[in-house]
């Protein structure tokens, strides 16, 4: 006994609290959990508010706190409030890396990949938001370099940044397959360089608003046709034509029609848009790039028939 109350050897407190001697040996040598005495015999004691200290650095360690974090603790200079947060902080992007592993592993076992694709899904799932971010946001800058921010073309931007700030808790094979088929796709060059083109287009002031057809009819009547195997060049393609297309319209500016629709038409680009949103859970929608190269093929078999 002394005036600071009961005192325990090393055994002792090792015994009392569970941590092993070796462990707390190494905390006391490191000034972590410092003797409160010691025997003649150069053995360390520890008092009860050593045994509390034991306590505290055991629990923060259990929980992941490192040794210097741990000392700002014991030294006040971090609160255990401010510990914890930044630790859930760091649980959570653990939690959210392991959450893409399973995912990954889900689609690999379900789309039997090879050694070389599950590398690749997996670095890419495993990226942070921020870093999934940037790859996008690097492609887009990209894309609409240069152009006025006021047109159009900046909103379209802004939509094609629009990455969910995570993936999913749970995010399914499909998602993870998105992300890679998009990742890949704007980081192609010949992807890039047809973005490219089609915001430059867009940024023009060539370009006909409201255009001569109706785009709404263009989908209903051109999907009906093709889905009635209507060939753009036969004579009921011509009539499908004459109902979406003034019949009027003289072979010069049919000509010209077809190349503006051309220049907004790309499969990979309404690609770009449907990946999006089925890594941001939103109900697909039919692809609208079919019915226009249709019509394109339309206006250009029948452009001789325009007055």
């Amino acid at each position: 006994m002394t005036d600071r109350g009961e005192v325990f050897t090393i055994g002792q407190i090792a015994r009392r609290t569970g941590v092993p001697v070796r462990t707390i040996r190494f905390w006391s040598d490191i000034g972590v959990i410092p003797p409160s005495d010691r025997t003649a015999g150069g053995y360390r004691l520890y008092d009860s508010e050593s045994v509390a200290r034991l306590d505290l650095v055991r629990t923060l360690r259990e929980l992941g706190i490192d040794l210097p974090t741990v000392q700002r603790v014991l030294a006040r200079q971090a609160t255990v409030a401010e510990v914890a947060r930044a630790h859930v902080a760091a649980l959570d992007a653990e939690i959210s890396i392991l959450r893409a592993r399973r995912a990954v592993l889900r689609s690999v076992a379900e789309r039997a990949s090879t050694i070389e694709e599950m590398k690749l899904m997996h670095e890419l799932a495993r990226l942070s938001a921020a870093e999934r971010q940037r790859v996008i946001d690097g492609f887009v800058d990209e894309v609409f370099a240069g152009t006025d921010p006021e047109t159009p073309g900046a909103a379209i931007a802004n939509c094609m940044r629009q990455l969910p700030a995570e993936l999913p808790d749970d995010p399914t094979a499909e998602q993870v397959d998105a992300w890679m088929e998009l990742a890949e796709l704007v980081a192609d060059p010949d992807f890039r360089r047809r973005a490219r083109e089609m915001a430059v287009a867009g940024a023009g002031t060539d370009v006909p608003e409201p255009p001569p057809y109706d785009p709404q009819a263009v989908l209903d009547r051109v999907r009906a046709a093709m889905a009635e195997g209507v060939a753009p060049d036969s004579t009921r393609g011509r009539e499908v034509l004459d109902r979406l297309i003034d019949p009027g319209m003289p072979a010069g500016e049919r000509v010209r029609l077809a190349d503006q629709m051309e220049r907004f038409t790309d499969r990979r680009v309404e690609r770009y848009w449907q990946l999006l949103g089925v890594i941001n859970g939103t109900p697909p929608f039919e692809p609208s790039v079919p019915a226009f190269e249709w019509l394109t093929t339309a206006i250009r078999a029948h452009a001789e028939g325009g007055a």
